[in-house]
């Protein structure tokens, strides 16, 4: 029978999965995030897309009306600060939300736990925020999970850019830890589940894979997989020694993510999921298949709506392309209105060039000449930019009037990467946020990154300012 859901957490990457399943099966989905523009997009039928910020959930309440189920997938390990603090708190919101207006059940997406001696913050935070939620008088069904494997799972993420950027593997020791990975399919399908099977009082279940498999079985079953072949060595280096430094030259997961994850694998996460298997059973995906679909399933990253769907994109980009973007942009408040900015950000390439560092760009440019890399020059004389017209050696990709202006990168470089120009109204302001997204090709796309950021932000921040200027200037 068709629910009335609440998913929180909906544009994260368990959250965006689910919320198409659930949209399928035909339940009325309320998807919740602080950021949905991406998911609303979709037009997935069924689906109405919230804005929610949990660290300040006013809207909360009116959400949980008449709601049958909340799906609980919300985290802060890529949050800088204390993120164990920031998930406390969030939960403390959202439990008091549901004291006052209580559901019929929660589910929580949650992690294997370690002894309590041994958790990480990671884990300590998990096991926090299920606690807190216990409190809301709502049955909660906390399932625990190790490893998932599917595309932009970040655990998963950080061992493919190993295999893929490293030469040589030379992870510490905890490479020897033993887990039981679990196909993103299956967990789908027990989350999913779950709703045939209500409880009236608090319950705790553990999901796992067909196999017990220790980090370096799993390095080894990718790369077999893969058919990418490396040396790995296991070295005494304690986890708290890997810096977020050395995690932004080996992998396109955020760094603090990547650290957040690596510190809870020191020690053994072991699922008995006796119990699901018995109120769920599935056929579970074995290590090496999950892998294989994965890897195929990453394909058609660039396939979506960030990049306008855009043929050339597709064609352009490659495996071993680091499956998250890097980015770096700047925002600024301006009193200009929409229409002005819009008017301003359409004469990109134009008189105003590229409002701000013309000189780096032209730079940039003539480095791409002295490699035998000659760029196209000019743009279309009509006021506003179409979808497909040349920039320059720019791409546009993505037109959305008022809303975003997107530009597909020609140079040469290691990666594939686009320019976007967003803008937002906020009431008494607008924003204007030039920003570029850039998946790195290996470890070389890694470093061209880093080597270019201060130039990014050195530039991103002056184009901003610029084109606020120039849209007030036209404004008033």
């Amino acid at each position: 029978m068709p629910q009335r859901i609440l998913v929180l957490g909906a544009s994260g990457y368990i959250g965006q999965h689910l919320v198409r399943t659930l949209s399928q099966q035909g339940h009325q989905i309320l998807a919740a995030a602080r950021h949905v523009d991406r998911l609303a997009k979709l037009q997935l039928a069924n689906v109405s897309c919230h804005k929610v910020d949990l660290s300040w959930p006013d809207n909360l309440p009116a959400l949980l009306q008449d709601i049958d189920t909340v799906y609980f997938l919300v985290h802060s390990m890529g949050e800088s600060g204390d993120f164990i603090a920031q998930e406390r708190q969030v939960a403390l919101n959202v439990r008091d939300a549901l004291r006052e207006v209580p559901v019929k059940q929660l589910i929580f997406l949650s992690s294997l736990q370690a002894p309590p001696h041994e958790q990480s913050d990671h884990l300590r935070a998990r096991q926090a925020t299920a606690d807190i939620l216990r409190e809301a008088n709502v049955p909660v069904t906390e399932l625990r999970a190790g490893i998932i494997v599917g595309a932009g799972s970040a655990a998963f993420e950080v061992m493919r850019d190993m295999v893929y950027n490293l030469p040589v593997l030379t992870p510490p020791r905890w490479v020897r830890s033993r887990t039981t990975p679990i196909a993103l399919e299956n967990l789908l399908h027990y989350l999913v589940a779950l709703l045939d099977h209500p409880a009236n009082e608090h319950r705790i279940f553990e999901a796992a894979g067909p196999e017990v498999l220790s980090y370096q079985q799993q390095f080894e079953h990718f790369m077999a997989v893969s058919g990418k072949r490396r040396w790995l060595i296991p070295i005494p280096l304690p986890t708290r020694w890997i810096s977020v430094w050395f995690l932004n030259v080996i992998t396109s997961v955020p760094p603090t993510t990547a650290r957040a994850l690596i510190q809870g694998l020191k020690h053994d996460l072991l699922a008995d999921d006796t119990a699901l298997r018995a109120l769920i059973p599935q056929r579970l995906i074995a290590f090496d298949d999950a892998v294989r679909r994965t890897l195929k399933e990453e394909e058609k990253l660039v396939n979506s709506s960030d990049w306008g769907y855009d043929t050339q994109a597709f064609a352009r980009w490659r495996p071993e392309y680091g499956y998250f973007a890097k980015q770096a942009g700047f925002t600024v408040k301006t009193s200009a209105s929409l229409a002005a900015l819009w008017q301003v950000v359409n004469q990109i390439g134009g008189k105003e060039r590229y409002f701000f560092g013309n000189i780096l760009w032209q730079t940039r440019a003539l480095m791409d000449l002295a490699i035998g890399h000659k760029l196209a020059k000019g743009r279309p004389e009509r006021e506003y930019l179409q979808t497909g017209d040349a920039v320059d050696s720019w791409k546009v990709i993505v037109v959305e009037p008022k809303k975003q202006l997107s530009l597909l990168f020609g140079m040469k470089a290691p990666g594939l990467g686009r320019l976007c120009f967003t803008l937002e109204d906020k009431g008494d302001y607008r924003t204007i946020d030039v920003r570029a997204f850039w998946h790195p090709h290996g470890m070389p796309g890694l470093f061209y990154w880093l080597l270019m950021i201060p130039a990014h932000l050195f530039i991103f921040r002056g184009m901003a300012k610029r084109i606020a200027r120039l849209a007030e200037q036209s404004t008033d």
